[in-house]
């Protein structure tokens, strides 16, 4: 009798925590945000044309300074003329820089800080149309349409926001019409409106009909 009831104390606990196991609830799933979808991982930043750069060549003051990107793409930098800085990361271009540098200064040191950017053309965010302050902007990680829509001072008294599209290019050259409706997002505040922009993405809002 005393052997059956150490037995049944030993195997009590062992059948609790078996249950215990089977019974407990799932870890959460992650919730996704219908009304943005999934934010996207961070991208690291490619120079653009109108950026501006600061070049420091450390010990080198005569080498360093600010620098525009022009339209074509270049910059023009001492002792290295005029290099291709659009489409490179500032790291990289530092990196280049370092390189020719190193016919003129002993061991350069090369850092590049944007000072002011825009990015690339094919990562812009374009707004045209009824918004108070139609302009091109760079994209930035997770954007979304309120954030366009607050960059742009929102909506002219002539827009017809509920009829404004955002036209998206494809990873095979064409275009998606994506219907928004951004009277309902600004004015009604209906957050479900809201959409996860991306890079390149162009913001059509038409005119309201009379």
């Amino acid at each position: 009798m005393i052997r059956s009831w150490r037995a049944a104390t030993t195997t009590l606990p062992c059948l609790l925590l078996l249950g215990l196991a089977h019974c407990a609830p799932p870890p959460p799933a992650a919730v996704t945000s219908p009304a943005t979808g999934p934010v996207a991982n961070s991208d690291v930043y490619v120079i653009g044309p109108g950026d501006n750069l600061r070049i420091f060549v450390y010990q080198a003051p005569d080498l360093s300074g600010s620098v525009a990107v022009r339209p074509d793409g270049r910059i023009s930098v001492p002792l290295v003329g005029d290099i291709v800085a659009t489409g490179k990361q500032p790291m990289a271009l530092a990196r280049e820089l370092e390189g020719i540098l190193k016919k003129y200064v002993q061991s350069p040191t090369v850092t590049v800080i944007v000072n002011s950017f825009v990015g690339p053309l094919d990562r812009q965010i374009r707004i045209i149309g009824e918004a108070t302050d139609p302009s091109a902007m760079p994209y930035r990680d997770g954007m979304t349409l309120l954030d366009v829509m607050i960059a742009t001072k929102g909506l002219t008294k002539f827009a017809a926001g509920n009829r404004a599209v955002v036209v998206r290019r494809n990873p095979d050259g064409s275009t998606t019409s994506i219907p928004v409706r951004l009277s309902d997002l600004i004015k009604d505040g209906d957050i479900r409106a809201n959409l996860t922009m991306a890079p390149g993405d162009t913001l059509i809002i038409p005119q309201s009909w009379f």
